[in-house]
């Protein structure tokens, strides 16, 4: 079968598209950027049923753009780390210019992944993903939709949340909302049921909640998670935290974004259950309990295997969609903190220490001045050091790597590339290459920092004293750690 894939890139549409391939179907995937698209996960055979095309659903499609002998379509786009203010808007309009190019096709089911909406009070969130399937059905092909819950896997919003709350505080004093029911679904079973309903006629023009076995209040889920993980908490609720106050608390001690904790926190408000099990009569799977979710995210972690991760949405405001424009880093008007150092050890050895920067092995020197650098990104609304990595021994473009986002890894070429999206009066780059000669291996460090303004070249001369401190030291640590 011929299946249209968007989202290929993003948390579900990385761990769906294996399996469409193993299943026997050919996939094209729909990107805005064709460079975020796995190509070195996949083998030349695998890619052979597969066709990437780049296109952009936020923008009107033409007709000759795109394929027509499509026979199954699954819509994966959501915007969820996009602006509080407008991501309705965007989403309406993403979802009626997908299903105005799917009219045009020969397609016979639209398959989309929403939330649970039972609730007669909606909050934004969750409206907007009503008002996307009523937007799909404009197109007269037949749709079918899954509403889930909060997903549990490895590198899920949900379950980072948890995680991040859960890790590092012994005591919360938290909002009324933990208060508030849910029906957790582990990620296999996820992507089980998208691949049950597909070309499934009974399930055509259906919409279906889906869940897992436990209905469980958030506080529960938080206390079931440090009961697996062997920690003790205890959690206060109060009354008082207003939504605001609860969307600061989310960003303060978790790694997600401000939008996403503040569309997160206005969702809490309403049980997300399980009311409409019809389903369960059409597709017949094994749904895995909380706890054993929560066991196979772990495993995944422990097997440095995440996939994918929500933190690689694309959230900074200056480099937008189309990042990998900046691969090309300018030399003109920029400042530069270049360091060489020679090694004599084996290649692959200094590469693996540059593959593995940031996250839990740190930048080999300064950590503690790095931590307070990530401290008051995140005290002036930056993403501060909180997002860590999706795996500490894998890295590809795309990636978000602590406060810079991954531009280029090319192992092969021993090159990295990082751009960097903490709260700056500029632009800032971080590139790590190694160059070999028949005579001499050497690692080049490169800083490049193009300042906008009088406040961007004041900025490089403030930071140019830990500059002298930090950046020598860490090219020197890279080639011996």
């Amino acid at each position: 079968m011929k299946v249209l894939l968007t989202g290929s890139t993003g948390y579900i549409g990385r761990r769906l598209l294996p399996v469409l391939v193993k299943e026997g179907h050919h996939v094209t995937c729909i990107v805005r950027d064709s460079r975020r698209f796995d190509w070195s996960d996949f083998s030349e055979k695998f890619l052979e049923n597969v066709t990437v095309i780049e296109a952009d659903f936020s923008q009107s499609i033409e007709p000759n753009e795109l394929p027509t002998d499509i026979e199954a379509a699954y819509y994966l786009i959501h915007s969820l780390t996009q602006s509080y203010e407008s991501f309705e808007q965007q989403e309406k309009c993403t979802a009626y210019n997908f299903a105005s190019y799917i009219s045009t096709t020969s397609c016979q089911q639209i398959i989309y992944l929403g939330g649970i909406s039972n609730a007669d009070e909606l909050s934004k969130h969750l409206a907007s993903r009503q008002n996307v399937e009523e937007q799909l059905r404009t197109s007269k092909v037949p749709v079918t939709v899954l509403r889930a819950a909060v997903i549990i896997g490895s590198g899920s919003a949900s379950f980072e949340i948890i995680r991040d709350l859960v890790e590092k505080l012994p005591v919360m004093i938290a909002p009324k909302w933990l208060k508030s029911k849910c029906q957790p679904i582990a990620i296999r079973n996820v992507i089980e049921y998208l691949m049950g309903v597909l070309h499934h006629e009974a399930c055509y023009h259906q919409v279906f909640d889906i869940g897992g076995p436990d209905v469980l209040t958030y506080k529960e889920m938080l206390l079931q998670y440090g009961k697996s993980r062997r920690l003790k908490r205890t959690i206060i609720t109060l009354p008082v935290l207003t939504p605001k106050l609860s969307s600061l608390w989310l960003y303060f001690v978790t790694s997600t974004a401000y939008t996403l904790a503040s569309k997160l926190v206005d969702s809490m408000k309403n049980d997300v259950v399980v009311k409409n099990h019809g389903i369960r009569e059409l597709v017949s799977i094994q749904l895995l309990s909380y706890a054993e979710a929560l066991e196979k995210a772990f495993s995944k972690i422990n097997q440095k295997n995440v996939i994918s991760s929500w933190k690689d949405a694309i959230t900074h405001h200056h480099i937008d969609k189309n990042f990998l424009d900046y691969v090309d880093v300018p030399r003109y008007g920029c400042f530069r903190d270049t360091r060489t150092v020679e090694f004599h050890r084996e290649t692959s050895e200094v590469l693996n220490n540059v593959w593995q920067i940031g996250g839990k092995r740190g930048w080999y020197f300064g950590n503690t001045l790095w931590k307070i650098r990530g401290f008051l990104d995140q005290l002036i609304g930056g993403v501060g050091l909180r997002r860590g990595r999706r795996s500490q021994v894998d890295l590809k473009a795309g990636d978000s790597l602590d406060f810079w986002r991954v531009l280029l890894a090319d192992s092969d070429r021993g090159h990295l590339l990082l751009y960097a999206e903490m709260k700056l009066p500029g632009e800032a780059w971080l590139e790590f290459k190694i160059n070999e000669t028949p005579t001499k291996k050497l690692l080049l460090q490169r800083a490049t920092f193009r300042p906008l303004g009088l406040w961007g070249r004041l900025y490089w001369y403030l930071v140019l004293p830990f500059h002298f401190l930090i950046f020598p030291k860490m090219a020197q640590n890279i080639v011996k750690y």
